[in-house]
């Protein structure tokens, strides 16, 4: 599928058909994928968990909820997936990579991190995992575990204490094609509402202008639009 069409078609799909198994090799593509996300100093500080057997998907969905409650109508859903895979960051990884000679800190302070990378590159790949289930004819969902169960949620997987849980990507053959969730009561933000030109507050215009050329200078003086 081309690239654009899988970005336009890409929603998170909430309703899983059971019955239908997703291929191991449909798997193994996506998460392979996933790890050409790009990441800061090419760390690569993340780690995938894959839960494909029935025991171990239901024993995620134990541990992350109350078990005297009744499932409600999203968990009743979204449990039917038959993939799994729980995203997590590693934060001494990319600390320890920029403490290295060719790049600026020679320590590991985290202070020199404003915004934590770790979980930012995680997340790149899981969205790059999320269109290879839209290539591959499947849905996907991507949402958090509860603060209070990641603890157990490591416990249960051997995933190492300091790895941040980002999210976990749900991963099969949608039931339904009907959009569900937030969008059917929010709009999607205009363009020229979130994207500025030059300066903050300047809405950025989708008219698709051509490259002029500038003799004197002999380098495009226009930008493309889109």
């Amino acid at each position: 599928m081309e690239l654009q069409k899988a970005i336009r078609r890409r929603r998170m799909i909430r309703d899983f058909d059971p019955d239908r198994p997703v291929p191991r090799d449909v798997v193994d593509t996506a998460v392979t994928l996933g790890l050409r996300a790009p990441s800061a100093g090419f760390s690569q500080g993340w780690d995938f968990v894959v839960l494909t057997d029935p025991a171990d998907r239901q024993r995620f969905w134990e541990v992350t909820t109350n078990a005297d409650e009744e499932l409600d109508r999203w968990l009743a859903k979204v449990s039917s997936a038959p993939v799994l895979i729980l995203c997590c960051g590693d934060k001494d990884t990319y600390l320890r990579r920029y403490a290295q000679p060719d790049k600026p800190w020679q320590d590991m302070d985290e202070s020199h991190w404003p915004v934590p990378y770790w979980d930012v590159d995680t997340g790149m790949a899981a969205l790059i995992m999320l269109l290879v289930a839209v290539d591959e004819g499947l849905g996907g969902l991507f949402f958090g575990v509860p603060v209070e169960r990641c603890d157990v949620v490591r416990e249960t997987f051997g995933i190492p204490g300091d790895r941040s849980l980002v999210g976990v990507v749900a991963m099969g053959y949608a039931r339904t094609q009907r959009p569900s969730g937030s969008t059917l009561a929010r709009r999607r933000r205009p363009t020229g509402e979130v994207v500025h030109d030059g300066r903050f507050g300047s809405p950025w215009s989708t008219d698709r202008n051509v490259l002029t050329k500038n003799p004197s200078q002999g380098v495009p003086s226009g930008r493309m639009k889109t």
